[in-house]
């Protein structure tokens, strides 16, 4: 996956400084930090920018608040696709992007490169989600990691045995046929890549999104024999918690966040990581070249990846911290090692939400499927 995403970042990185003005530094890149301007407005996805009001045992936002003076509000993004929009409006300060969003941004020059001479807490971020293709350019870093973790199997405990492939997920004979739940993105068309890297392997697929036409061809028919069976495609988290917890679905693509809530309100409900590996997230805090309040954005990106704060979100959400020092803060003390943290081969299976383009970033000398077309063929998909 390391490969794959160096070629991501050689390909885009041309586009990249030139949208962002050029010049050495790539973009308008914030040299000292100022006073805070009285407020920041995030897009974030649900469960990253808690102030109370959803358990009032879960809050990280009114300490930073209360320290900065800076005021947050908080968008509340429910894809990928909708947060570039929103950062493209120029409304809003810093974004919480994931992988698949992160390269469109910096290519279209609507996020510059970060000071994390000015962000202390980046100091303590592993390693491993430092400096990386979906996050940096040249050496430059685009904004501070957040946290990550694998897209999962949500399943019904009372509906069977529990799942263990992907396969439950688009066999027409899965035995959750009609309450199956689906993830509403794009994006999705690469959980029907790694389908058919376990169910059809003369197809040759080594990256779900480094797909060639035939293979686009195939993930396409998968996913519209998949919609037979199909009980829900989701986009609001919310959606999908309601469908767990009334029992209308009793498998589907999930997050960690979304099965906590769930199991909450007392859904019947578990979850797990399929066998033959699965797409998943690392998301980055940017800020916008359009910030107008680019101290206290600045200010936000160092709280959140505080140990406290991230430990905080981290075990809200269900996901890895990014701050080594959270593992000693989480209220579970086996949190980072049920979420693999620190260890480098279980994500080694998770193929990190990235953006498709015509240069396959598998390396290959053949044309790929860009992810215009993605959108336009789950478009069509879903008509």
């Amino acid at each position: 996956m390391k490969k794959v995403s160096a070629l991501a970042v050689a390909l885009l990185g041309v586009v990249t400084l030139g949208a962002c003005g050029g010049g050495d530094d790539g973009g308008a890149m914030l040299e000292e930090l100022g006073e805070g301007e009285g407020a920041v407005n995030l897009v974030a996805w649900a469960g990253y920018v808690e102030d109370g009001s959803t358990d009032p045992n879960v809050d990280w936002v009114s300490d930073f608040e209360a320290e900065t003076g800076c005021e947050v509000n908080v968008k509340i993004g429910n894809s990928s696709d909708e947060m570039v929009e929103l950062m493209q409006s120029g409304e809003y300060d810093a974004v919480s992007a994931s992988g698949d969003a992160t390269l469109r941004l910096i290519a279209g020059g609507d996020v510059v490169p970060v000071n994390t001479d000015l962000i202390p807490n980046y100091a303590d971020v592993f390693e491993g989600l430092k400096n990386k293709p979906w996050n940096s350019v040249d050496g430059k870093a685009y904004g501070v990691p957040h946290g990550r973790g694998a897209n999962l199997l949500v399943y019904n405990t009372e509906a069977g045995a529990a799942p263990s492939s992907i396969v439950d997920m688009f066999s027409p004979d899965s035995p959750y046929a009609g309450k199956i739940s689906v993830y509403d993105s794009p994006i999705y068309i690469a959980d029907a890549a790694i389908y058919l890297m376990a169910t059809q392997p003369e197809l040759g697929i080594t990256n779900p999104y480094a797909l060639d036409q035939t293979q686009f061809d195939a993930a396409i028919a998968a996913l519209e024999t998949q919609k037979s069976i199909v009980g829900q495609y989701w986009a609001l988290y919310t959606d999908q918690q309601a469908a767990l917890e009334n029992g209308s679905v009793t498998l589907g693509t999930t997050w960690q966040v979304i099965v906590n809530l769930a199991k909450a309100n007392g859904a019947k409900i578990d979850s797990t990581l399929h066998d033959e590996g699965a797409t998943g997230w690392s998301d980055t805090w940017m800020v916008s070249s359009k910030a107008k309040h680019p101290n206290c954005a600045y200010k936000w990106l160092n709280h959140i990846i505080s140990p406290k704060a991230n430990a905080g979100v981290a075990e809200w959400f269900g996901e890895a911290p990014s701050n080594a020092k959270s593992c000693a803060l989480t209220a579970d003390p086996n949190h980072c090692a049920t979420f693999h943290a620190d260890d480098e081969e279980y994500f080694s299976k998770v193929y990190y939400w990235t953006t498709p383009t015509k240069d396959c970033l598998d390396g290959r000398d053949v044309e790929c499927v860009p992810y215009s077309e993605w959108v336009n063929a789950w478009n069509k998909l879903r008509a």
